[in-house]
């Protein structure tokens, strides 16, 4: 028999664990699979570029934001474009490629799709202005045949990279190749599809656009390429460049397509393909439907994504056995879109009661009654404002007092939001975020679901202590490690825009906006902080550290040594693996135990927890005095999913920074190390010589 939530309805025990399967995040390369209607686009487009083969080169950008299509329109003309005669294609992801290396595997691309003859030619040409040496080697190799196309282009390339007088024949020994290649009219077509240059680092961008305009800028030729324009603009990647360089970059495209956002009827229509595939069709009705299609901002990477989270937390997370789909989706939701306040939701958040959901639904409600020029009589339902009595319990809480008499509401408001988290005020006037909660807390077991999310099922909190090795290279830190992910429509945050968190970055991010975030990013105040003048270790800034390309470099704490004061937590053994795994030495102790660990060793990092055994500031307290008395004068940091601008601030003054996510704070870490890597390289390497009044004797 079914499982049944409280209400009777279906729970996810109705569900098979073996008819539940994974949607894949690959672009559509088939007729069959396009679902969203792409085809038709690259149908017209593919006709477009064959028709315009008289007018190469040129270079047309297809731009969208992430996750929109771009992989699968392209993927669609090319299939269509590789069925015309005379058509040639060449697929090239910018991605796999760094600095300039991407210059020269885009030209070796392009080259290898001409005939041998045509390359051998060419070499022979190249070869008679060389050395005798370097010359007979390279003309017997092209006319003995022995070589096939990627070995001639391999010499080729080796021609052309023997000095700046050979590279700077480049140009013209390609447009010579092209040309014999491409030969008369009608004229043969080679068109160059380049994806994910939006993803890469600054130094590739430019090594690729190099190569399409000053090597690969000739008859024949056609570059198709998949990026968000946005991302390559003055404002994003690249707004460190300087005019010439920007100047350069405006005439690498000479027209753009912006792929329009599927209507709702064709993206309802991908969220039942998604469904069926993953095969949880029977259990999301349509209200459920349009939930996803609204909230993902008509995404389809997101759309995918949120499905894939729905079956894993269906097979895995035995929190949901008792709970309808329903449950499951707008948690998710809120998962995906706003991550700080889950994490509040899911942790010791602090808040009264340890319930932030109240503690918010409650700070709105006074919010309005303070705010509002009119009585609550009038203003609408009560439900919606605090009443005078409400309002005066809940700024006792915080041990304050609520405005009376003349006091203006508006400073009495700023002084209570100074110790509620930061984010509270920018929440509670965003309208998708205030519904989705409201939707969440409406449903019959919501209260059961809040209790559950905090304290979890028991199977999912049992586990080794943290002596236990990890069992691979890497930590599994989740989703925090890979940023956070959030919408650009239907209620979530831009991607871009800043929040009290920091600027919320794409989930899994391209890495063109993970450069961007390192470059642009303007550090989270509760980041900025710097030690005092007696403090003895600078505190360099932090930045969001995400892997949306994978995993960091190997070792990039090799050396650190790190005190973690922890209830030992469940929680945070995956981060802790992390850090050993990249060579730190990291020991965890309660705060009891921290001060003499402390005076037996030297640690270059200090990480806390900040409330413990109900006080809400306990760690802030232990820093104090550990500053005063000299006990610890380097970095440190604090992790708390409760971040208020009071503590913040707090830290602030004691040289210490304190971070909402375990991501950011290993981010925080690897710049710690860096900080002390070059400190110790500027070391001398031996004791200084005593000080010389002249020359001997």
């Amino acid at each position: 028999m079914a499982a049944q939530s409280p209400t009777g309805a279906p729970t996810f025990a109705t569900l098979g664990a073996g008819a539940l399967a994974l949607v894949n995040d690959e672009p559509v390369a088939a007729p069959g699979d396009d679902v969203l209607g792409t085809g038709p686009a690259a149908a017209r487009l593919a006709r477009l570029l064959h028709a315009s083969r008289g007018s190469t080169p040129f270079t047309l950008a297809v731009d969208a934001g992430w996750g929109m299509g771009k992989s699968s329109l392209m993927r669609l003309a090319d299939a269509r474009l590789r069925a015309e005669p005379g058509v040639e294609t060449v697929w090239y992801n910018a991605w796999t490629s760094t600095g300039a290396d991407a210059l020269e595997g885009l030209v070796k691309s392009v080259l290898v799709r001409f005939e041998r003859r045509t390359l051998k030619r060419a070499l022979a040409r190249i070869s008679r202005g060389r050395t005798v040496v370097r010359g007979v080697r390279a003309v017997t190799t092209a006319l003995g045949g022995a070589l096939g196309a990627a070995g001639l282009v391999d010499e080729l390339w080796t021609s052309w990279d023997a000095g700046p007088e050979a590279r700077n024949g480049m140009r013209e020994d390609i447009g010579r190749m092209a040309r014999e290649w491409a030969g008369n009219r009608p004229r043969r077509l080679l068109v160059v599809f380049i994806d994910d240059l939006d993803r890469c680092s600054e130094e590739t961008v430019l090594a690729v656009c190099e190569a399409l305009k000053v090597y690969l800028d000739v008859p024949g030729l056609v570059f198709v390429v998949g990026c968000d324009r946005s991302a390559l603009g003055p404002s994003g990647l690249l707004r460190d460049l300087s005019p010439a360089g920007s100047a350069f970059m405006e005439k690498i495209f000479q027209t753009s397509y912006r792929i329009p956002v599927a209507d709702n009827d064709g993206v309802a229509r991908y969220v039942e393909w998604c469904a069926r595939a993953a095969g949880i069709h029977g259990i999301l009705d349509e209200e459920l439907k349009k939930l996803l299609v609204e909230r993902s901002g008509r995404n389809p990477r997101r759309i995918k994504r949120l499905v894939n989270g729905f079956v894993l937390e269906a097979t895995l997370n035995p929190v949901w056995s008792g709970f309808r789909p329903e449950a499951v989706i707008r948690t998710l939701l809120l998962q995906y879109f706003y991550p700080e306040f889950y994490r509040m939701m899911t942790g010791a958040s602090g808040a009264p009661g340890e319930d932030v959901v109240q503690e918010f639904t409650t700070y709105r409600r006074v919010r309005r009654a303070l705010l509002s020029p009119v009585p609550p009589a009038a203003q609408g339902p009560p439900l919606e404002y605090a009443s005078v009595a409400e309002a005066g319990t809940f700024f006792e809480q915080y041990e304050l007092s609520a405005p009376a008499g003349e006091q203006d509401p508006a400073q009495a408001l700023e002084l209570l939001e100074r110790r509620l988290p930061i984010g509270f005020p920018e929440h509670a006037d965003d309208q998708g975020f205030t519904s989705l909660l409201a939707d969440l807390l409406e449903l019959p077991d919501a209260e059961r679901l809040l209790v559950l999310l905090r304290e979890g099922a028991p199977a999912a909190v049992e586990g080794p202590d943290y002596a236990e090795p990890a069992p691979g290279p890497y930590g599994d830190l989740g989703g925090e490690v890979y940023g956070a992910w959030t919408a650009s429509a239907g209620g979530g945050t831009p991607y871009g825009a800043e929040t009290p968190y920091g600027r919320q970055l794409p989930f899994p991010e391209p890495s063109s906006q993970r450069r961007q975030a390192q470059q642009s990013y303007p550090v989270p105040a509760q980041a900025q902080a710097q030690p005092s003048p007696g403090y003895s270790h600078p505190v360099p800034p932090a930045h969001p550290w995400d892997t949306g390309a994978g995993p960091p470099p190997v070792r990039e704490l090799e050396g650190v040594r790190i005190l973690w004061i922890d209830g030992k937590r469940p929680s945070n053994r995956a981060v802790v693996r992390w850090m050993r795994n990249l060579g730190a030495a990291v020991t965890v102790v309660r705060a009891a135990d921290a001060s003499r660990e402390m005076t037996v060793f030297r640690f270059d990092l200090l990480i806390s927890d900040l409330t413990r055994d109900g006080d809400r500031v306990a760690g802030l307290g232990d820093l104090q005095t550990w500053r005063s008395s000299g006990t610890y004068t380097g970095p440190a940091a604090f992790l708390s999913s409760r971040i208020t601008p009071e503590h913040r601030d707090a830290a602030a003054e004691l040289g210490a920074s304190m971070f909402n996510s375990r991501g950011k704070l290993l981010g925080y870490a690897t710049d710690v190390a860096a900080s002390l890597r070059a400190a110790r390289a500027a070391e001398p390497s031996g004791p200084a010589p005593p000080p010389s009044d002249g020359p001997p004797g």
